[in-house]
């Protein structure tokens, strides 16, 4: 039974140390008994009340890795129903498809795939994290030699491996052991045999049944068997299956603390046609899925799903910020214009394309306003003429360039005639309102 904040309050240290980041001991109490904390943040906690308060303290969906190193990814771990209570934490993981069929130039080419997948989105790199081996000739050594396959051709790469039969999987996993793999699955005929092999390779498991009841069931013999790390595959595949059952999972498991389905899930979204691929991946990404299984990760198609899941992944209390600095953009010299903007990501990179798609090398100061778009750090007393001043003279940028001259947004030209009395000696000129405005501002000024 779950513990109320004032008895977990009673086991905590009580010293209001704050080093939990919270202003009382009572306050964390709280927080963890609503599931919105772990008690990993308390250094000062009791061995006793660690093992006491463990399993009030666990969030309601167990966190799983997969692989190692660097490369390795984070799944479950999440404590709310919806993004704006607070925040969705371990973002989806996509996975590529290698089916054993596809050994060789087949293989090798989705393996580059996932390798070249990175992209750079408003400051962070996104990529296709995982590989999954399928079986369908049923045949071990060929499974195995796909397995061996992507192992060496994408080192680090988290890998799944994905049969029923437990000989395949044995086959498979003897080339990765020590990557830390997900097996898929058991199932309710062969439970024993893959709970023993996960088991035995501290691998995460899939547990797979047809429907919520049989998988609430097949899960906790699983764990009974002694494995802890599950992932859950309810057998939806059509998009009005995945929403309504993996709703009910992600309910069940926040709003109910039903612990037989408190895990991260995994969806398989393959379609032949690819539109379809990225729509069935784009509700997985939407509505919970940790891990999604796609065919093939076409360019376009990981464009939209990267831009999707970072935006469902990010904090929606916090706006995404870049570091405050002066950056060059191309090969800015002494005598290139000087430009400056908020530290709003969008702004910035908004700001930046268009500057590079001038082909006029500058400098682009960006001020710190806690991450407000122009007019809303202007509204907000953020981007005033005293603080665009001193960012300025302590940015130290005079000594990179030739001229006074700042470049500042159209929509801020108000600040024009107070910034040259804040910046004297300086020319304080108005740029284009619009950033797509800035390549035609800048070619006529070159």
């Amino acid at each position: 039974m779950a513990l109320s904040g004032v008895e977990i309050f009673k086991h905590l240290p009580k010293t209001n140390c704050k080093k939990c980041g919270h202003p009382t001991c009572l306050a964390f109490a709280m927080k963890l008994a609503a599931k919105q904390a772990s008690l990993d943040a308390c250094p000062d906690a009791s061995e006793d009340a660690k093992k006491l308060l463990g399993a009030a303290a666990a969030p309601p969906i167990r966190a799983i890795t997969l692989g190692t190193g660097d490369k390795a990814v984070k799944v479950g771990d999440e404590i709310c129903l919806f993004r704006h209570e607070k925040k969705f934490f371990n973002p989806s993981v996509f996975a590529v498809a290698i089916k054993d069929t596809e050994a060789g130039d087949a293989a090798a080419k989705k393996i580059e795939a996932v390798k070249t997948s990175e992209i750079d989105r408003v400051g962070q790199k996104l990529r296709v994290e995982a590989i999954a081996v399928i079986e369908t000739a049923g045949d071990p050594a060929k499974f195995a030699g796909v397995v061996k396959q992507v192992v060496d051709g994408a080192p680090g790469v988290p890998i799944i491996l994905v049969s029923k039969n437990p000989a395949v999987i044995e086959a498979g996993i003897s080339h990765c052991a020590d990557k830390k793999p997900l097996i898929y699955a058991a199932t309710a005929e062969n439970a024993e045999a893959m709970a023993k092999i996960a088991k035995e390779k501290k691998a995460s498991l899939v547990v797979a049944a047809d429907g919520l009841d049989a998988l609430a069931e097949l899960s906790e013999k699983v764990k009974g068997l002694g494995v802890e790390d599950l992932v859950l595959d309810s057998g939806a595949r059509k998009a009005k299956d995945m929403i309504e059952q993996y709703t009910i999972i992600r309910r069940a498991a926040i709003k109910k603390g039903f612990k037989p389905l408190g895990y991260p899930i995994i969806s398989f979204v393959g379609r032949d046609d690819a539109l379809s691929e990225a729509a069935a991946a784009a509700v997985g990404v939407m509505k919970y899925a940790s891990i999604i299984i796609l065919n093939n990760v076409e360019k376009w198609k990981m464009l939209a799903l990267l831009s999707l899941r970072q935006n469902i992944y990010t904090d929606p209390q916090v706006p995404m910020q870049v570091a405050q600095n002066v950056y060059k953009v191309g090969d800015a010299k002494e005598s290139s214009p000087l430009m400056i903007t908020t530290n709003f990501s969008l702004s910035y990179f908004i700001v930046r394309g268009e500057v590079e798609n001038s082909k006029v090398p500058s400098w682009l100061a960006v001020m710190d306003n806690e991450g407000l778009s122009v007019l809303t750090a202007w509204a907000a007393g953020k981007f005033t003429a005293s603080k665009i001043a001193q960012f300025i003279t302590e940015s130290g940028v005079e000594k990179n360039i030739s001229h006074k001259e700042l470049i500042i947004p159209g929509y801020v030209a108000i600040l024009s005639g107070s910034l040259e009395e804040k910046l004297p000696g300086w020319k304080i000129t108005v740029g284009p309102r619009e950033a797509n405005g800035l390549p035609t501002f800048l070619k006529a000024r070159a």
